[in-house]
């Protein structure tokens, strides 16, 4: 799916009512059915249900949601802000709202001090405040309104965005003042900031409502950032040849493991052999022999000559894919192991994947980004990245800097969160829809890398293999968690789900 700044999808609404010959207020209607439905599709008309609306686009839509609702029985409530400034089609919502039934069911406030209903657990707020195109924080007035409303243990479904959350990603904003919903029903297309992490608990479950946006409209309008769903990947993912043998599948190398830490090597290990790779060895330290020839028999083990940590990474075969990094600590000897690497790969332009210590131990040296080969793929999470880039003071800020470094160095980064964004050197984002709280566990990264390198050995690309690695991996983890639940899913339970996940994805 394409993913737009809001100034675009302001644009992208004008050129859908100008194709579908529809009025704004047309649209208003439209939106206004679509969240009615929603509210009744949930709830009875015993519900008793405040609307707090502004006086544009966003107020419109939630009292035209009303008038719905009123027709089917309900009895929403309205306060209706801004009355000195609304819009013609708020304005229109409004007058249609007033009508559409007998009693008194709407306050209208010019300022922000009003008598406040009580609310509690048993009632739905719809947030129509302000919607997506905010610019900054709310005022003072709106933002004590905002806590209340959050403090009030109601239900919240916000109208467009949270309000208080502009549609593009904007660091400095205050969480506790803005809306904190349980469900947003944003209209034509998802915004931008939903996907950045902070903004999660903001946003809640969101779904697209509206008319469907024109999608000539959509195909002549640049952009830069993308949903990743099952169909980006299924295609990708090619039947096998009834004839075919290990060696058309590839073979990937990884360097992992130190003492204390072989379990990063051994989870690394399993992912990639569970990925479809054709052979897969890990190189590990002379500690770590016993632990991956009786836990990953399938896989083959190369000694390394240190005995607890690795002291040398270089290729003794023409691998298909190399990843680097799992457990492998940051001690002096393997810091210098990968530098001597990293000089080598650099000089053939051959890319790698760098995962947890190997990235730790480039924050030590960071002389050693500039030795990194182009397409080579970071897989960082914030803490990792912060070591190596400096600290973000928020995750837009870090986003920010991963697009900027991206291009610098012309490298993938994997940025990992709920929505794990991949960002390429062309200043292209992917963000990931199937990720899972469960993946929020020990090694659930190790088995990110493990898996990457499988499906790049396979002869993805690394700006796709990056991409469908973490698809693959949200799925797994989507699967382990519907047998462990969500506390109980574990790394190794993400790694043994990754054939079930790529034969879930293939199917659709």
């Amino acid at each position: 799916m394409k993913l737009f700044s809001q100034e675009d999808i302001n644009n992208l609404e004008e050129l859908t009512l100008a194709e579908y010959g529809m009025t704004k207020m047309d649209m208003i209607e439209a939106v206004g059915k679509d969240i009615a439905d929603t509210i009744m599709a949930v709830h009875d008309t015993s519900t008793p249900i405040i609307i707090f609306a502004g006086p544009d686009d966003c107020g419109a839509y939630a009292l035209s949601a009303g008038i719905t609702l009123i027709a089917h029985g309900y009895k929403p409530y309205a306060f209706l802000f801004g009355l000195n400034r609304l819009t013609p089609e708020c304005e229109t919502a409004r007058l249609h709202f007033k009508d559409s039934s007998r009693e008194t069911n709407l306050t209208e406030v010019t300022g922000t001090r009003f008598s406040m209903p009580e609310l509690d657990s048993g009632m739905l707020v719809v947030d129509a405040l302000f919607g997506s195109n905010i610019s900054g924080p709310l005022a003072r007035g709106y933002q004590n309104l905002v806590t209340l409303i959050n403090d009030s243990g109601a239900r919240i479904i916000a109208v467009d965005s949270p309000s208080g959350l502009p549609g593009n990603p904007m660091s400095g904003l205050i969480n506790s003042k803005i809306i904190h919903a349980d469900l947003t029903l944003t209209v034509l297309m998802p915004k931008l900031s939903f996907f950045i992490n902070e903004n999660i608990e903001l946003v809640g479950q969101w779904k697209v409502i509206g008319p469907t946006p024109s999608q000539a409209s959509i195909k002549r309008t640049r952009n830069s950032h993308f949903l990743i769903e099952a169909s980006n990947i299924s295609r990708r993912l090619k039947p096998r040849s009834f004839d075919s043998s290990k060696k058309d599948y590839g073979s990937t190398i990884i360097f992992a493991g130190s003492y204390g830490m072989v379990g990063a090597a051994l989870l690394a290990t399993r992912a990639a052999v569970r990925s479809g790779c054709g052979r897969v060895i890990c190189h590990a330290p002379k500690c770590a022999f016993q632990i991956m020839q009786s836990g990953v028999p399938s896989a083959l083990y190369e000694s390394d000559k240190g005995e607890r940590a690795i002291e040398k990474i270089e290729l003794t075969h023409n691998y298909s894919s190399v990843a680097i990094g799992p457990g492998i600590g940051t001690s002096d000897a393997t810091l210098h192991a990968l530098e001597n690497f990293l000089k080598i790969a650099s000089a053939n332009n051959r890319p790698v994947i760098l995962d947890a210590d190997a990235l730790n131990c480039i924050s030590i040296k960071p002389t050693l980004l500039d030795y990194l080969p182009t397409l080579s793929i970071l897989t960082p999470h914030a803490g990792e990245f912060d070591r190596l880039f400096g600290p973000q003071p928020s995750s837009s800020a870090r986003l920010a800097k991963a697009i900027e470094v991206s291009k610098i160095y012309k490298v993938i980064i994997v940025l990992k969160g709920y929505y794990t964004a991949t960002v390429r050197p062309d200043g292209k984002v992917f963000y990931n829809s199937s990720g899972t709280p469960a993946l929020a566990t020990a090694g659930s990264g190790d088995v990110l890398t493990g898996l990457m390198a499988g499906l790049m050995a396979q002869g993805l690309k690394p700006e796709i293999a990056s991409i469908a690695a973490v698809y693959i991996h949200g799925i797994a983890g989507r699967i382990a968690e519907e047998e462990h639940g969500t506390y109980g899913v574990c790394a190794e339970d993400v790694a043994d789900n990754i054939g079930r996940a790529i034969k879930s994805i293939m199917q659709q």
